[in-house]
C-alpha cells in the first residue's frame, strides 16, 4: 500500500465515522480554553474540566486572572498534575495577555507561544479549534497513533510527525485530523494495550499487519 492510499483510507474512514470530532474540554471562550489547555498538559481531560468551573468561577478574564493570589490558584487546582508550575503559568499567561495583548487571545501559534505554559502543541490546539487555522496539534497520543497506522515514518520528534501529517492531509481537514488521531488514541489505538479487535481500520494499519498478520 503506498503512502498516498494510506491517508486516503484513514481520512476516508474518519470523515465516516467520526465526522464532528472536537475537543473533550469544556470551555465557552478563548480565554478558558487556554486555561484548559495549560492544565490539561499529563492530566486528563476529565479531571481538567472537574478543575475549571471553579477556577473560572473566580477569575473569568486574563484581567481577574492577571491579579490572583497564587495560593488561591493552586487550591483551585491542585488535584491537577503539577499544580505548582501550572499555577505559575496561568498567572503568567494572564499577565502577559493583559500587557502584550489587551486580554485578548491571539489567533497565531506564533503569537501564542509567547504566552507561558503555551508551547508549540498548546498553541496550535488553540489556534485550531478556536480559530481554525490550518495546523496540526501532535500530542502523544497523535503521535503514537500515527506512527502506528503508518502515516508518518522514522519520525523522532512530535515536529517531525506534524511536518509530515501537515504534507499529506488537506489543510481543511486539518483540524478535524487533529482530534480524529487523539481521539482514536485514547479510547481504541491505547498506548500499553490497543484494542486492535475494536477499530475499524486494521485493514490499512501498519501497526496491525506487523504484529498480527504476518503471524
Amino acid at each position: 500500500m503506498t503512502l498516498k492510499e494510506r491517508y486516503g483510507k484513514t481520512i476516508e474512514y474518519f470523515l465516516i465515522n467520526r465526522p464532528h470530532a472536537e475537543t473533550e474540554l469544556s470551555y465557552s471562550d478563548p480565554f478558558e480554553l487556554i486555561v484548559a489547555v495549560i492544565l490539561s498538559a499529563q492530566c486528563t481531560d476529565k479531571r481538567v474540566n472537574m478543575i475549571t468551573p471553579a477556577l473560572l468561577g473566580r477569575y473569568p478574564d486574563a484581567e481577574a486572572m492577571s491579579k490572583a493570589d497564587p495560593s488561591d490558584i493552586f487550591s483551585c487546582i491542585r488535584s491537577c498534575s503539577y499544580p505548582n508550575n501550572k499555577t505559575k503559568h496561568l498567572i503568567g499567561m494572564a499577565r502577559t495577555l493583559v500587557k502584550e495583548f489587551g486580554g485578548i487571545v491571539p489567533s497565531e501559534p506564533s503569537l501564542l507561544m509567547r504566552l507561558p505554559g503555551v508551547g508549540r502543541k498548546s498553541a496550535h490546539v488553540i489556534a485550531s479549534v478556536i480559530f481554525s487555522k490550518p495546523v496540526m496539534a501532535v500530542d502523544t497520543h497523535v503521535f503514537r497513533v500515527s506512527k502506528r497506522i503508518g502515516l508518518v515514518k522514522n519520525a523522532r520528534t512530535p515536529l517531525q510527525a506534524e511536518n509530515q501529517l501537515t504534507k499529506h492531509i488537506p489543510a481543511d481537514l486539518l483540524n478535524q485530523a487533529h482530534h480524529w488521531l487523539i481521539l482514536h488514541g485514547r479510547y481504541i489505538c491505547k498506548a500499553r494495550s490497543p484494542l486492535c479487535h475494536e477499530c475499524g481500520i486494521t485493514g490499512f494499519c501498519a501497526y496491525f499487519t506487523d504484529n498480527f498478520k504476518k503471524k
